[in-house]
């Protein structure tokens, strides 16, 4: 066995970690909706988001699905990419924290920039995957 192929191999346990790691959040998120659904519908309309009981399961799919396609490293380019957009999306219409009253600003603030840095982790799985050609 050579250094070569010993750091590939560590290099692609690093990127199936990581695949799990940014998977997990939604795959919490996504069940918690789905267990909290009435909650949820709610909290969408408070927000504003636009046919809330359509964006509703549109969202459960896409946290949980998109979870379990990225763990399973199913078309990696595509489903980061879309959970990419969702994410950063999510982070202007759920994290505002510039309108946020001063007891909120913090949260707000830092999970927006939580949503920021993982669209950037998305951005390194895709490039990954065109680079090693990465199809499944």
């Amino acid at each position: 066995m050579t250094t070569a192929t010993v750091g590939a191999r560590e290099g692609d346990a690093a990127v199936v970690a990581a695949r799990v790691l940014m998977a997990a959040i939604f795959l919490v998120a996504g069940t918690r909706k789905l267990m909290t659904y009435g909650a949820t519908l709610g909290y969408f309309a408070k927000l504003g988001i636009p046919l809330p009981d359509v964006v509703l399961p549109l969202t459960i799919a896409l946290e949980i699905g998109g979870g379990l396609l990225l763990v399973a490293g199913w078309r990696v380019k595509w489903v980061a990419s879309a959970l990419a957009l969702f994410t950063l999306a999510t982070a202007f219409a759920a994290h505002a924290f510039w309108s946020a009253d001063a007891a909120q600003f913090n949260a707000q603030l830092n999970n927006f920039l939580k949503n920021v840095a993982m669209v950037g982790g998305f951005l390194l799985l895709i490039v990954h995957a065109r680079a090693t050609g990465t199809v499944r």
